[in-house]
């Protein structure tokens, strides 16, 4: 049982089909079994203003979102807000209820931000996403899915987090703690809406590379934690969406993501909107941002992560 926000806000839940609501109540789920790695982190509740977003996170989890009909696959979720809070409300939500509404298991993933005083830095969320596949995996036949058909989707922060946590998979952040960290932290395919991929200049002023880097970051620093730097091929399938005139990730973000993808030899599914900002979510009502989940959706399916 969860108690940090009701069901959903009006807005999140008006995005999905009623049925998506019929499901059971979400369920929290720890983490880590006991202190996250190298320990810190703030030490009171967790804050959550009125849209849903989360911050100073005590102890990192995952809440499960279970679909009326289940179909066996799984989508890990992580909402953005630059490393600085994660937008639950508005973003991994109401993405949850929609992947329930077609029959997909959500987890929705609250991270740790690196500011907040946890002694791995920045290496704290992507050790938590890392940790989130295996767990997933390890749950997977209690759940009833299957663990081979475990995607991720993340929006904005979390789009970065979700891109290095599906091309950098075969770095070993943390040590093991338990039997499901010697599951592979690898997800079979991978969502990215309006990411954030690159550090390095001259993209180099947003949120994430400040909390992640530091203002004066040196070009290894910057490499090491952008996204595109370490695809290779055998890296899983990746959806890009991004509107053109997005005022926080630069539009060259997807691009120089759906090039390093066509290098590699990954498949990549790349898609342009004509406009919508930044924060789409599932679609803002009224521009071309409601056509991506369509797109999303065939994709899914294309990555059998939906029955017909």
């Amino acid at each position: 049982m969860i108690g940090r926000r009701p069901l959903l806000a009006a807005a999140g839940a008006a995005l999905v089909a009623p049925a998506a609501l019929a499901g059971t109540t979400p369920e929290r789920i720890p983490l880590w079994p006991g202190t996250p790695p190298g320990g810190g982190g703030p030490q009171g509740p967790e804050r959550v203003n009125t849209k849903g977003s989360v911050r100073d996170i005590p102890a990192p989890y995952l809440t499960l979102y279970r679909p009326q009909s289940p179909n066996g696959a799984a989508v890990l979720v992580a909402g953005g807000g630059g490393y600085r809070h994660i937008e639950m409300g508005t973003e991994a939500d109401p993405a949850a209820l929609w992947l329930n509404a077609r029959g997909i298991t959500a987890f929705t993933l609250a991270y740790r931000m690196p500011g907040e005083g946890w002694a791995a830095g920045a290496q704290a969320p992507f050790q938590d996403a890392q940790r989130a596949i295996r767990l997933i995996r390890a749950r997977a036949k209690n759940d009833g899915l299957d663990a081979q058909r475990l995607g991720v989707l993340g929006f904005s922060a979390g789009g970065h987090l979700m891109g290095l946590a599906a091309d950098w998979s075969d770095f070993r952040s943390y040590a093991p703690v338990d039997g499901a960290d010697f599951l592979s932290a690898r997800p079979d395919n991978a969502a990215l809406a309006y990411p954030i991929i690159t550090l390095e200049a001259p993209y180099q002023h947003t949120s994430t590379a400040k909390i992640l880097v530091g203002q004066d970051a040196d070009t290894q620093a910057r490499a090491e934690w952008s996204v595109q730097t370490h695809l290779r091929p055998g890296a899983p399938p990746f959806f890009l969406v991004q509107a053109k005139d997005d005022p926080i990730s630069n539009p060259a973000n997807t691009i120089i993501m759906a090039q390093a993808c066509r290098r590699a030899g990954v498949q990549v599914d790349f898609h342009q909107l004509p406009s919508g900002g930044h924060g789409f979510a599932m679609g803002r009502p009224g521009t071309p941002t409601m056509d991506w989940p369509g797109w999303y959706e065939n994709w899914l399916r294309a990555q059998g992560m939906l029955v017909s």
